[in-house]
């Protein structure tokens, strides 16, 4: 009971993780306008993503505009590009995994061992998953802070950490957890009572009938 709640619990960790994943990777507000001057009245907001930039002019009007040329992007954003749509074909294979391995469990709950690559394959994927998230949204967000507190950036130049950064850490904890999860449970399937210990041999399992074979040679006497 105890391993079909937690399989349940990380087939929907990973699917939030899964779709976070999507959301972040789709999300523009990577990095965000730091408005750090005296003046309150503030008529524009800019947001920098992976795919675009858009402009917000008093909450009311939204410009986007998608980059015109992959060439002409920084090498780290094409990186994060990359990595991010690993991340987001991993976790959807990750997830049905999970979910051809949950339904598995189901069928032969009386062999542990049939599941054991299902899960273990699932929680690798998903631990993978996490990872590639992390790397493009820690180093995003190591960079607008670091250049937050550079005196030497321009004000209008400092950016703030947007919340598509804030869904991919999420994302990237639900994921790893996920695949924590897989993985511990394919280790209790593989130290299951089970395999620890395993069946005799079939020959020790037939005992011969002493009695029998006594009464048989008694009548042959006789």
């Amino acid at each position: 009971m105890a391993c079909c709640a937690l399989q349940i619990i990380g087939l929907i960790f990973g699917g939030v993780g899964m779709v976070g994943t999507l959301a972040a990777t789709a999300m523009p507000q990577w990095r965000v306008s730091a408005h750090i001057d005296s003046n309150i009245v503030v008529f524009e907001t800019i947001w920098e993503g992976l795919w675009m930039d858009c402009i917000s002019q008093m909450g009311i009007r939204l410009q986007c505009k998608f980059y015109d040329s992959i060439l002409a992007l920084p090498p780290p954003l094409e990186a994060f590009r990359a990595l991010m749509c690993i991340a987001v074909l991993l976790s959807i294979i990750a997830f049905l995994m999970a979910i051809v391995g949950v339904k598995y469990t189901h069928w032969t709950k009386e062999d542990p061992q049939g599941i054991s690559i299902f899960m273990l394959a699932a929680g690798v994927a998903f631990l993978l998953t996490g990872v590639l998230v992390l790397i493009p949204v820690s180093w995003t967000g190591g960079s607008i802070i670091h250049d937050f507190y550079d005196a030497k950036v321009p004000t209008p130049l400092k950016r703030e950490l947007g919340a598509a950064l804030y869904v991919g850490w999420v994302s990237a904890a639900l994921l790893i957890i996920a695949g924590a999860m897989y993985c511990s449970f394919w280790c209790w399937a593989g130290t299951s009572p089970k395999s620890r210990y395993p069946s005799l041999p079939h020959h020790r399992l037939h005992k011969p009938n002493t009695a029998g074979g006594t009464l048989l040679s008694m009548q042959a006497y006789v």
